[in-house]
């Protein structure tokens, strides 16, 4: 039957959901109300309330200091292969990146930002100390990390390499995102990108665009092992994995529109080397 999921804020994982059930259990047992646990542990009595409800993944050390203060005898760290496995990862975006390891191919329209496999990661950086509320630096490092951990999906090594499409806006790369060495870096790995990788193809809409199918907003598009399709969308605060054949195959629609709409591959190319050398 065809699924679309969404949410109005992010989806908790299975595993943060039972880490947090055991946690909360052991606290219990232990005769500690949330206040007192916080106190001993040495963190908010918020974080460990969020961390309970499986709405976030616990911080370096609160691990092994509830082990400790619990008397847990190892059940809280046999959790840490799982919980670590896609930390800085969006909860609700994880069952897309888990299909996203074995697709025939992705295609993405981006309006606001470069998509996050083409990021750098001064550009990561810059873009996670942007947008409220900024997370700790040991938080960023983890969600460099994991973006810089993905791009190894574009490599043609790959037994069958991924085919990805981008089709991104100009004013994206007008924008200096980061200050004039963090866009010109930007801009030198996004054409590096596209000579290695025979596998990704890059358009670029330019700025004076009379007719434009993608004012709704981005669109992120999958082909999946068993050649489904299913797409992605996300807002500020929710996010949304589609598949329901009818609004894929609208979405398609749609980027086959811009795609047209947009400048060829090698007029692209030679548009970014022309913004990279005024930068």
């Amino acid at each position: 039957m065809p699924r679309m999921m969404t949410t109005g804020e992010p989806e908790r994982s299975e595993v943060l959901l039972a880490f947090g059930a055991v946690l909360k259990r052991l606290r219990v047992v232990r005769e500690l109300t949330q206040q007192e646990f916080a106190e001993r542990v040495r963190f908010s009595s918020a974080t460990v309330s969020s961390i309970e409800q499986g709405r976030r993944m616990p911080p370096e050390d609160f691990i092994g200091r509830s082990e400790a203060v619990l008397e847990a005898r190892g059940v809280l760290e046999a959790f840490v292969p799982y919980l670590s496995r896609r930390r800085g990862m969006p909860n609700w975006y994880q069952e897309w990146a888990a299909m996203e390891r074995s697709a025939f191919g992705l295609y993405t329209y981006e309006s606001r930002l470069l998509p996050g496999i083409l990021q750098t990661p001064a550009y990561i950086r810059a873009l996670l100390r942007a947008v409220p509320p900024t997370p700790r630096q040991e938080v960023i490092e983890e969600r460099v990390e994991s973006r810089l951990a993905r791009q190894e999906l574009l490599s043609t090594k790959r037994d069958p390499p991924t085919t990805y499409g981008f089709v991104i806006e100009q004013s994206v790369l007008d924008r200096g995102f980061g200050g004039v060495s963090v866009a010109q870096e930007q801009l030198t790995h996004l054409l590096d990108v596209i000579r290695d990788n025979w596998n990704v193809s890059v358009q670029i809409i330019s700025r004076y665009q009379p007719e434009h199918a993608g004012l709704d907003g981005p669109v992120h598009l999958m082909e999946a092992a068993d050649h489904r399709w299913h797409a992605y969308t996300e807002g500020q605060l929710s996010g949304a994995l589609i598949s329901d054949p009818e609004p894929v195959s609208r979405l398609k629609q749609r980027y086959a529109k811009l795609s047209a709409q947009a400048l060829s591959e090698s007029d692209s190319k030679r548009l970014i080397e022309e913004m990279r050398d005024a930068t």
